[in-house]
């Protein structure tokens, strides 16, 4: 039988949803070291999802750079702590290579608060919004694209506390990798529709 979609959803439907969580391994990432060892396994991978977290402000006028980078496979999410690991070496090869192919949602976004920690060109990315346009989804949050596949709700309870504190909390590791892990899954469900076929209303 088809699958039917909606082209969009409300927030009220969502919250009504059971949450969906990271059910894998999260690897909080704080030296140089640790962060050249998991670009290295990245490298090895297909395809992974990546998102960026930073330090909300609530003054005029102040700014934050990028806190921390999550980069997540389907079962082991790699948070790079960037304040304490630098933008490595190998960090800007594995954005400045083919592959594997990095998944995102509002990847603009992301690469220009990347740029402010350090130089380079993106290749091997594919924008999630664009994917999901051209599906005939309106819907370009990445709460509501993964609502309308998966009938379930990505909690957004962490997004401003803060990403610069000394030790990460639980519940701010758990919404980091969800969000990356998020990307993965979304683009495994769209590729799936684009085989088996579709419906939207």
């Amino acid at each position: 039988m088809m699958r039917t979609l909606k082209r969009n959803i409300d927030k009220a439907e969502i919250a009504d949803m059971e949450t969906a969580c990271f059910g894998g391994r999260i690897i909080v990432l704080q030296s140089p070291a640790e962060a050249e060892k998991a670009v290295r396994f990245l490298m090895s991978q297909p395809y992974v999802g990546i998102d960026t977290e930073t330090r909300p402000s609530f003054r005029r006028g102040q700014t934050f750079g990028v806190s921390l980078l999550q980069v997540s496979t389907a079962d082991t999410c790699f948070l790079f702590r960037l304040a304490l690991t630098g933008f490595t070496e190998g960090m800007k090869q594995f954005f400045q290579s083919p592959s594997p192919v990095k998944i995102g949602l509002s990847l603009r976004d992301d690469f220009a608060r990347l740029h402010t920690s350090a130089d380079f060109e993106p290749k091997g990315y594919l924008e999630l919004q664009q994917s999901v346009a051209e599906m005939g989804i309106e819907a370009q949050s990445l709460q509501k694209v993964f609502a309308i596949l998966f009938g379930r709700r990505i909690s957004k309870s962490q997004r401003l506390s803060n990403w610069e504190a000394d030790v990460l909390t639980d519940a701010q590791k758990l919404y980091a990798a969800t969000d990356a892990w998020a990307c993965v899954r979304i683009y495994e469900e769209l590729e799936r529709l684009k085989d088996e076929g579709y419906e939207l209303r």
